[in-house]
């Protein structure tokens, strides 16, 4: 078995780490609560998530590290009140204390800002002891870092930042909808379940199968969720954890966890070194002999949270309409990144086709011989029809003889109606969208290297989940 204490030594802060980290929480909370007082607000600032929890990971970027200020007001503030004030608080801090920063919306806005190069995020919210006193989704924050911190071992903080790691370096981690994986509090509630990392990976092995669950508080209530994966919420039993895990992340995470434990490797714990060729990408797009093309448009200045759905709305109903036009679609998917030029996020939807053409007829049915009504009719519709077995048969020609025509005639202002398109998308998409072949795309050098990656991610799905 390899050696866990080396991988915890690159991926658990330093001391230096942590006393930069609680110094600048301890900062903010001091000037939050002090303001509160000065202005007569009834609000305190305290940390909650993965740094109050002890369960965040280091790396030279921060990224892995969200310091989480949440902002309590008593139970009866009104929402409005909650709002002006909690927000009034947020950006006085940041402003006062230096950082970048941007509002954003949950069930309330919020702050989401950068400060000493840590990520922060100041959210007003209600101060509850238990679930029933829920005014708004944030508010879980509370009860799920009091419940962790009272429920993790000593020593356990260390398994929690194994299996984040594992599942970060695996693509199953992130709750997002963009990922649609496993979220922080989901990894520390099945440490808290299992024990360990290694228990972990082997109970995924052996027991897990769609609708399995996890009930640490024996509430009893697993069988009133229908989801890949049952966790039910200790701090509230009508909630399952692991509601935005997909079918797709839970049977990804089983096969790196079967594919770790029968060939033990550090390299699980670190990022893939991949080759990023555009020429490489296109011989392999050339070799799978299908017609790759991609949709791009502007991206609309919404949440990813509420981006990314539309996007795979309008991607799952392209490929409908392409089907449905005969068109065989061998795979599909959809991303953002950002534009080249002015920085501007673009939308990608990747579409390759095992067909792009079609023949000018296409075979229709009609009503069987014996229904003499309707068999006329198609008749005199159709007077060129025959008989297979019992039923009236004709041609028809295809309004669309090849992928390219139907997507566009679907992107126009009257074919957009039979697309089922994010409401925020429609408009970007009249606006101005291109298609272009994936080939184009790689060799005219127009492909920078996230876009790169993601395709070459397309390519090659199971390429994580192993080393």
């Amino acid at each position: 078995m390899i050696d866990f204490k080396t991988i915890l030594d690159d991926i658990e802060p330093s001391a230096d780490n942590e006393k930069k980290v609680k110094e600048l929480s301890n900062k903010i909370i001091d000037i939050i609560n002090s303001t509160a007082k000065k202005k007569g607000f009834n609000a305190e600032a305290v940390l909650l998530g993965s740094v109050a929890k002890k369960t965040w990971i280091y790396s030279d970027d921060y990224d892995d590290v969200d310091i989480d200020i949440f902002i309590k007001f008593p139970l009866n503030t009104s929402l409005e009140d909650l709002k002006v004030q909690g927000m009034k608080l947020a950006y006085n801090c940041i402003e006062q204390i230096g950082g970048t920063y941007e509002e954003r919306y949950a069930s309330h806005p919020y702050l989401s800002g950068n400060i000493d190069g840590y990520p922060v995020d100041l959210v007003p919210c209600y101060d509850i002891s238990k679930a029933t006193q829920l005014k708004s989704a944030v508010d879980r924050t509370i009860l799920h870092t009091e419940y962790v911190k009272k429920s993790l071992k000593v020593g356990q903080e260390k398994e929690v930042r194994l299996l984040k790691r594992f599942m970060k370096m695996v693509g199953t981690y992130g709750s997002e909808f963009k990922v649609g994986g496993f979220s922080g509090y989901l990894c520390e509630l099945l440490i808290i379940n299992y024990g360990s990392f290694l228990e972990v990976l082997r109970n995924v092995w052996t027991d897990w199968k769609p609708g399995y669950q996890i009930d640490l508080m024996e509430y009893g209530t697993s069988n009133l969720f229908d989801d890949p994966l049952i966790v039910v919420d200790p701090t509230d039993s009508n909630r399952n954890v692991a509601a935005a895990l997909t079918l797709q992340k839970m049977a990804e995470f089983r096969v790196a966890a079967v594919n770790f434990l029968e060939n033990p490797k550090t390299a699980y714990f670190y990022p893939k070194d991949i080759t990023l060729d555009r020429r490489a990408l296109k011989v392999e797009f050339d070799k799978r002999d299908t017609h790759s093309i991609v949709i791009t448009f502007s991206a609309p200045d919404i949440p990813s949270d509420a981006l990314y759905p539309q996007i795979k709305k309008t991607e799952n109903s392209l490929v409908k309409i392409l089907e449905t036009g005969d068109f065989s679609v061998l795979g599909s998917d959809c991303w953002t990144c950002q534009g080249s030029d002015d920085g501007e996020n673009l939308v990608f939807i990747l579409l390759e086709m095992n067909t792009w053409h079609l023949p000018g007829f296409r075979k229709h049915f009609g009503p069987k011989v014996w229904d003499k009504e309707n068999g006329k009719r198609f008749i005199e519709k159709h007077p060129e029809s025959w008989v297979e077995a019992d039923q009236w048969v004709t041609l028809i020609r295809r309004e669309h003889q090849d992928a390219e025509s139907l997507i566009k005639g679907t992107l126009t202002k009257n074919g957009i109606r039979n697309l089922r398109v994010g409401k925020h998308l429609k408009k970007k998409i009249l606006d101005d969208y291109h298609l272009m072949n994936v080939g184009d795309l790689l060799i005219k050098g127009k492909s920078d290297e996230e876009l790169l990656k993601y395709l070459y991610c397309y390519l090659h799905k199971y390429e994580l989940l192993f080393r």
